[in-house]
């Protein structure tokens, strides 16, 4: 059977347990801390959880403050919630051209390529339509569902102030050329990259060895003490009666997009924050929910996305044709119904 063609309908069999074990070069080592330290806290409305490898002599202190620095540093960039971010302060700039800081320039390039690559499946430039679906600040998030549904003139002006061939740079002054009300909006971007900057920052603060997660998204490096992998399970939708799956993160990020955050419904119809920018709607394919795994929490939080507006059959060919590694879990009339990309299959073991 063609991998791609792998479906598991699980509403009459009895859910198995599985292990993803991603290929590893090499025997990791151990780490040198022999103790896990479990952090926690909230950040930018999300919750967020360590588990660090540490000796006694690891500063807890300086760990939670290195972590909730680049938190408060990831905001004052991206937050769209910040008025004073520097995404917000780009959003309501004049036309011309909008020096930027090296990082938010990086960050930016990074979604402009992956727009191109997934052909607009990602979109760094979607902060009118997300706020014209009422999933934006000062939208009324909590307006009754029918309220929430833009008028026809409201998402035509969206659409047509969005699309990230609008958005030109100026390498040379490293600058963004503002066309006139284009709002950035990089929900499916910043937060990956928050936990691949955490990451770096905690191993440079001598936690090697660890497995960090944030609102839902999670990096590991090393192994745990004991030698065994950072073990993370497989999310879910709420509901489906599918394998509890286990993954052993090793070196590698997990991100996970549900059509069942931040949603609404009305008229019989269901509505997912996840935005295609083509179109001006909402990703309307079936699925319930796409987790990829990668060696950036970035690049994984961005194929999720990606994946998610694409849907499942354009969705597994291009994410086999680069090797993703990725499920889409589809909601059918029948059931559920679990697609796996090549590069996950390979690493699935049904255990009993």
């Amino acid at each position: 059977m063609p991998v791609d063609s792998l479906r598991l309908a699980r509403m009459s069999l009895p859910p198995r347990n599985r292990v993803l074990i991603p290929p590893t070069p090499h025997a990791p080592e151990l780490p040198l801390g022999r103790t896990v330290l479990a952090l926690s806290g909230r950040s930018m409305g999300m919750a967020w959880n360590a588990r660090l490898a540490v000796s006694q002599a690891t500063s807890e202190a300086a760990l939670r403050t290195a972590i909730e620095d680049e938190l408060s540093y990831t905001a004052a960039l991206f937050s769209h919630w910040e008025s004073g971010s520097e995404l917000s302060r780009f959003n309501r700039s004049a036309p011309g051209p909008w020096p930027c800081s090296d990082d938010f320039w990086h960050l930016i390039q990074d979604g402009l390529a992956l727009a191109q690559d997934s052909g607009g499946a990602v979109d760094p430039t979607l902060g009118r339509l997300v706020q014209a679906w009422g999933f934006g600040p000062s939208a009324s998030r909590h307006a009754p569902a029918a309220a929430r549904v833009p008028e026809p003139q409201v998402l035509a002006a969206a659409l047509q102030a969005s699309g990230w061939t609008h958005l030109q740079t100026d390498p040379a002054r490293r600058a963004l050329l503002q066309p006139g009300g284009l709002w950035l909006d990089l929900g499916g971007l910043a937060k990956g990259w928050a936990v691949d900057r955490i990451s770096q920052r905690l191993a440079d603060e001598g936690a090697a060895s660890h497995l960090f997660e944030l609102g839902g998204e999670c990096r590991a490096r090393g192994v745990r003490p004991d030698g065994q992998p950072w073990w993370v399970e497989l999310e879910n939708p709420p509901g489906a009666a599918l394998p509890r799956t286990l993954v052993a993160l090793l070196d590698l990020a997990l991100a996970t997009s549900g059509d069942y955050r931040q949603c609404f419904e009305h008229g019989g119809r269901h509505y997912s924050h996840t935005l295609d920018g083509r179109t001006g709607q909402p990703a309307d394919h079936g699925w319930a929910c796409v987790s990829v795994l990668h060696e950036r929490a970035l690049m994984a939080d961005a194929y999720a996305t990606a994946l998610g507006v694409m849907g499942v059959a354009d969705g597994l060919s291009w994410a086999n044709h680069r090797r993703v590694a990725a499920r889409l879990v589809q909601r059918t009339p029948s059931g559920w119904i679990e697609h796996v990309s090549e590069a996950l299959a390979a690493m699935l073991e049904e255990t009993a």
